[in-house]
């Protein structure tokens, strides 16, 4: 098998701490998204200006935080990942002393700005930089990082709300926002990339990994990767849509104070639903990812996908039972986060790790596509209650579980097994032409390799 890349020389239990030290800087950027549901009802009582404009916030960040990936992806491959956390933590703080602070719509919006672009320059770098310190466990390293967005939320959903209701939301903000900036560009000096990325080997036959590292453009150039997207899509809008309105569905439901106990537990349904939900999408990301080095990206993406939708299906038929909605919603977070580990690996398996921060970049924007349905969704259910936007959300899930096992899994075998012989043909013919060493630092890509004499 041929790559283009040189062996990692970093010792092996060091990647183990620049994992750890991704996961808590992943934690201190989750609240942006999962804890901004227990805001909404807040800001909205204080300002009145209605669920729809305020959730126009939640979109405008998802949107900043994925869209401007790559970009940020290019400093990281420019100057390292250190730089870019700094900034991100910088980015995280300010935005939520401006959410304190913010009373008009405008002012609002650009926090929300302000904080995806934060939150991307953090999510796509300890990403990406797992990709490359664990090419032989990639669905478990992206799993593990994605799990501190996940279930970063989890230790603090209780605190949030228990400071929302008793100092106000603006104070909150304030608190947060100055706490979580901080620790960021504290651990931010202890990031490094790996010295070089090692291929990885083909270690099962369900686990099609490329030898080959793809750049952005040729990678923008291949079906698979827009196929991948459009499942990302389908998969993201579902829980976007449960993440940001989970508040305002269960005060329609009326349930939302409703006390519920589950082993040993009480707490009001919608403060035991947040809270189990992140701690279960946190297990869920490195569970799935794990499983999926096991048995394989799709067969791995179909049993999530279906399972989200049996849950999505439960909640709009059973949703009103406060301890259906707790379990339901927990279910359905656990299953759905998964997206943030298979797709990175998935990305790495077929497009090599070189370029795996700005590829998986690319990708990741796929959610900010899907916010563009979190503002839709009150819409609908203004119109037509929630269970219209329950079951369109069961579509799209159902479809991406048969189009992952159908169409992504033959398609990416094939692409991967056929740029390998292009390759492998392309460097035959340079054989005579080329040295040793040559072939070893050749591009490892049938573009690089058909522009070489």
């Amino acid at each position: 098998m041929i790559s283009s890349t040189k062996p990692a020389t970093s010792p092996g239990g060091f990647r183990w701490l620049q994992l750890a030290i991704g996961i808590v800087c992943m934690a201190m950027i989750a609240n942006l998204q999962y804890g901004w549901t227990l805001f909404v009802d807040p800001i909205d009582a204080q300002f009145h200006w209605g669920r729809p404009a305020i959730q126009l916030a939640f979109t405008i960040f998802v949107m900043t935080e994925t869209w401007l990936v790559p970009v940020e992806a290019w400093f990281v491959d420019k100057y390292g990942p250190r730089i870019v956390i700094m900034f991100g933590g910088l980015m995280i703080g300010l935005a939520w002393v401006l959410n304190a602070f913010a009373a008009s719509l405008v002012m609002l919006y650009a926090a929300a700005i302000v904080a995806g672009i934060g939150a991307g320059a953090v999510y796509g770098t300890c990403v990406g930089n797992a990709l490359k310190w664990f090419p032989d466990r990639r669905g478990l390293a992206a799993g593990a990082t994605a799990a501190g967005f996940g279930a970063g939320a989890a230790l603090t959903v209780v605190p949030i709300a228990n400071m929302i209701a008793a100092s106000g939301y603006q104070s909150t903000f304030l608190t947060f926002g100055i706490g979580q900036g901080l620790t960021v560009l504290l651990l931010a000096w202890f990031v490094r990339p790996p010295e070089g990325v090692e291929a990885p080997r083909k270690k099962r036959l369900n686990l099609p990994q490329s030898a080959i590292n793809y750049t952005p453009p040729q990678v923008l150039r291949t079906p698979v990767f827009w196929v991948m997207y459009l499942v990302f899509v389908m998969v993201a809008s579902g829980g976007l849509m449960t993440a940001a309105q989970i508040g305002p569905i269960a005060h329609d439901f009326k349930i939302a104070d409703t006390p519920v106990t589950l082993a040993g537990f009480q707490m009001a349904a919608l403060t035991f639903a947040i809270s189990l939900d992140r701690v279960l999408d946190g297990f869920g990301r490195p569970f799935f990812g794990w499983i999926s080095d096991t048995i394989g990206r799709e067969h791995t993406m179909f049993i999530a996908f279906a399972t989200a939708a049996l849950m999505l299906l439960t909640l709009s038929v059973y949703g009103h039972i406060p301890v259906v909605f707790v379990l339901a919603t927990a279910i359905y977070f656990g299953v759905f986060g998964e997206i943030y580990s298979l797709f990175p690996a998935t990305s790495g398996d077929t497009f090599g790790a070189k370029y795996a921060t700005t590829n998986n970049g690319m990708l990741y924007t796929a959610k900010g596509t899907a916010a563009l349905l979190v503002p839709l969704a009150s819409i609908i259910s203004s119109q037509f209650g929630w269970q219209a936007v329950f079951i369109v959300a069961v579509a799209l899930n159902a479809t991406a579980a048969l189009t992952a096992l159908l169409v992504i899994k033959p398609m990416r075998r094939a692409f991967i097994l056929g740029s390998e012989r292009t390759a492998g043909v392309a460097i035959a013919r340079a054989k005579p032409a080329l040295g040793e060493n040559d072939l070893l630092e050749a591009p490892a890509s049938y573009e690089g390799l058909k522009k070489t004499p």
